[in-house]
């Protein structure tokens, strides 16, 4: 039965016949004393990919926002967080809060919110944290306006790059709405300098547990020389380093295919779910969320389930309660997305179904990548 739930968005697995050998999973070594050399060019590689001039991995992004997040707030920086960020990013700046540091929130993708919110501040560096796309609407953060706004302030960018990573890239157009390489909401908006800086899972689109830390050479430096988790946690294990280098592999070999397989799958849902009458947010990402409220998502959930169909209840940056949600990924085929909506249409409510289209298979897809209900 189909599922899902998981979030490897291009499908990608690393079984470990399939990774190179290593000799311990670990080296028993903090990463500020010695790394290997092969967690070296992982990281030199991923910088390339995303546009950056350098990057460092980390065990997961709670580790590095929480790492970065203190070493900023005992620079004086003060923090400004999107409404809409994922939980992770606001954990580091409870750390930085609790360091002292002024910590405020803005409205969901408002940059005319996050200026006014600026002009009222005491007069101080900023720091401005943002998703750059959110997974539970499928709309770009304003991070152009985002990173002018932590210019002009003498602040930074501090961008959650996760759900774009491996997805989004550059000369995005109708007949690659993802666009090319898999680098990530900068490479795709053209954002680059001192003042930008990005930390990204790679255990999504990449599948391989580790993270990383991308930004100017100085900014990476002053980092990697400051760093607590460096000296007091362990480092990615060799096992994460060698499933990273062989998604970087994948990337370059399969990658426009498998993102063409990937969009392929969610236009047919799309399709499928305006067809049978319902709608979802999120455009073109992987990650569809239904336009149910709650009560009724609950229940169409439980209804699924016990059909077999595994979906996920998730939090809503459009509304208080929970909402409903598909992660369709590239190993899903065309008849897994058929089972899906066939399903979802008869676990309504009965006086909201409609019939589902029978030929399944034909459709004019829409042609772009969508920040809003189809």
């Amino acid at each position: 039965m189909p599922d899902f739930t998981s979030a490897l968005y291009l499908g990608m697995q690393h079984p470990a016949e399939t990774l190179a050998r290593w000799p311990a999973l670990t080296t028993g070594m903090p990463a500020a004393l010695a790394e290997p050399p092969a967690a070296r060019l992982v990281a030199q590689e991923i910088a390339q990919l995303v546009g950056s001039a350098r990057a460092v991995l980390g065990p997961s992004t709670f580790h590095l926002f929480w790492d970065l997040c203190g070493m900023l707030a005992d620079e004086g920086y003060s923090f400004y967080v999107d409404s809409g960020a994922y939980p992770i990013a606001r954990w580091g700046m409870e750390r930085a809060a609790a360091k002292g540091a002024a910590v405020a929130a803005f409205r969901h993708h408002d940059a005319a919110a996050l200026e006014r919110l600026l002009r009222g501040a005491p007069a101080g560096r900023p720091v401005i944290v943002a998703d750059g796309l959110c997974s539970a609407c499928g709309c770009h953060a304003p991070l152009g306006d985002y990173l002018t706004l932590a210019g002009r302030e003498g602040g930074l960018l501090l961008v959650d790059d996760t759900q774009a990573l491996g997805i989004l890239g550059e000369q995005a157009g109708p007949k690659k709405p993802y666009g090319r390489g898999g680098g990530g909401s900068s490479r795709r908006l053209g954002l680059a300098g001192p003042d930008i800086l990005t930390i990204s899972s790679l255990a999504k689109g990449f599948g391989a547990p580790l993270a990383i830390l991308a930004g100017s050479e100085e900014a990476v430096r002053h980092f990697v020389q400051q760093s607590d988790t460096r000296v007091h946690c362990s480092p990615p294990s060799l096992a994460a380093v060698h499933a990273a280098a062989r998604a970087l592999q994948l990337n370059r070999e399969q990658g426009e295919a498998l993102r063409g397989r990937l969009v392929a799958r969610v236009r047919q849902f799309r399709r499928l779910l305006r067809e049978a009458g319902l709608s979802a947010d999120g455009g073109l990402f992987p990650v569809q969320t239904l336009s149910l409220p709650y009560p009724e998502a609950r229940q169409v959930y439980g209804r699924l389930t016990a059909r077999g169909v595994r979906t996920v209840m998730r939090r809503s940056c459009r509304s208080r309660g929970p909402a409903m949600s598909l992660a369709i990924n590239a190993g899903h085929s065309p008849a897994d997305i058929e089972k899906a909506v066939r399903e979802l249409a008869a676990a309504l409510p009965r006086q909201r179904r409609l019939p589902v289209a029978r030929d399944m298979s034909a459709a004019r897809f829409p042609a772009a990548m969508q920040g809003r209900k189809s």
